[in-house]
């Protein structure tokens, strides 16, 4: 079997450095926030090129949607984002009680249709979530431009785009606040849940301190109704050792993409497609075929693990059929679910791997072809 993610093999080398890390917790008993959550914090921010503040949560959830209370976000505005995400994103707007209002990708790059963006902005309009799917970021400069026009908030969900670079700047410091996501399978990710939100704004930083921790300016005193979204010190001291880990694993992730771009060329799929102003951090390695569901099938069976990011747009989700869309409304996310397909990608995968997931497709193809050639 390959699997799609292999965390045994991530962990086995610095297995040492974090059972020490963890230890390091146990015997200070500061086991949520404390003096590794601010380390981390203030770590992670100067690693996201010098963001000023980190403010460290339970998940990339919660940080989405802080970031969202900081910026002013409330029931009766509306935030503009993207249907092919995890439902995270939507759900994040949606917790505010505001109204998420989509408008569809870009069918090269997956992320914002930048062009849509000016015709979806009403009087109700409050930010703006670009989401940079796969480890690729949107295109920043038109969203920030247009939402600069109009006063909106950018918030980046950048919960798949640890490392990535849009025109040479790190995912995360590109608009006013970045959320990060720490889940095991992310690039850089916890042994749990965790979240970040880095900004440039003591402001938003703030609030967002205050919110995580029960709206407690100190011990007793509430200042806000506020949450329990602090981050475990035993996560942050995890995410310490990995982090110095990140820039190798973001260069072998990229690496591995061109083996994948060489080993695949022949193949009768559609290989992801890098924008120019991207330097890519490969969460996910996705490819497009018609037959899919198929190819998923056989590869399956065959030893090979693969995905699906994301089988159905948040919009034609049963749990988000209250915000009144329907099929068709956004065409390219529904192709794009009806045709990606993850293939197994981490640091530790070998070319032999690569060459075997190759091959694997490769058969798989041909026998979705040669059945549709029988049914026809």
């Amino acid at each position: 079997m390959i699997p799609l993610i292999d965390l045994k093999a991530q962990h086995e080398p610095i297995r040492e450095e974090i059972l020490g890390a963890v230890d390091r917790v146990l015997r200070s008993a500061q086991f949520v926030l404390g003096d590794e959550t601010a380390a981390f914090e203030q770590e992670f921010a100067r690693f996201c090129d010098g963001s000023s503040f980190g403010v460290a949560v339970n998940s990339g959830t919660s940080a989405l949607h802080l970031a969202l209370l900081a910026a002013g976000v409330g029931p009766g505005d509306e935030v503009i984002t993207v249907p092919f995400t995890f439902v995270a994103t939507v759900a994040a707007i949606a917790y505010t009680g505001a109204r998420p209002v989509f408008v569809d990708v870009n069918p090269a790059s997956l992320t914002m249709d930048v062009s849509q963006i000016e015709s979806a902005i009403s009087e109700r309009t409050k930010a703006v979530v670009p989401v940079h799917l796969y480890g690729q970021t949107a295109d920043m400069d038109p969203i920030l431009e247009t939402s600069r026009e109009h006063g909106l908030v950018v918030i980046e969900d950048a919960a798949q785009a640890h490392g990535a670079r849009y025109k040479g700047k790190r995912a995360g410091s590109l608009g006013d606040m970045g959320c990060f996501s720490f889940y095991p399978s992310k690039n850089l990710g916890a042994c749990g849940e965790g979240g970040i939100v880095v900004t440039g704004d003591s402001g938003f930083a703030n609030q967002i301190r205050l919110l995580r921790d029960w709206g407690q300016q100190r011990k007793g005193y509430h200042a806000v109704k506020g949450f329990n979204y602090r981050m475990e010190a035993i996560q942050a001291a995890i995410l310490r050792v990995k982090l110095k880990q990140l820039p190798q694993w973001t260069g072998a992730r990229r690496s591995h993409a061109l083996t994948y771009d060489e080993v695949l060329a022949p193949l009768p799929v559609q290989l992801p497609q890098i924008m120019p102003y991207v330097d890519h951090a490969f969460h996910i390695y996705a490819v497009r075929t018609e037959a899919r569901d198929a190819v998923v099938t056989n590869l399956e069976q065959n030893g090979i693990q693969v995905g699906v990011h994301y089988p159905v747009p948040v919009h034609l989700q049963e749990a988000w059929v209250d915000l009144g869309y329907g099929s068709g409304d956004f065409p390219e996310a529904e192709a794009a679910a009806r045709e990606v397909l993850s293939l197994p990608m981490y640091p530790e995968l070998r070319r032999d791997q690569i060459e075997c997931v190759a091959q694997g497709l490769s058969d798989a193809c041909e026998e979705c072809s040669q059945d549709v050639g029988r049914s026809g």
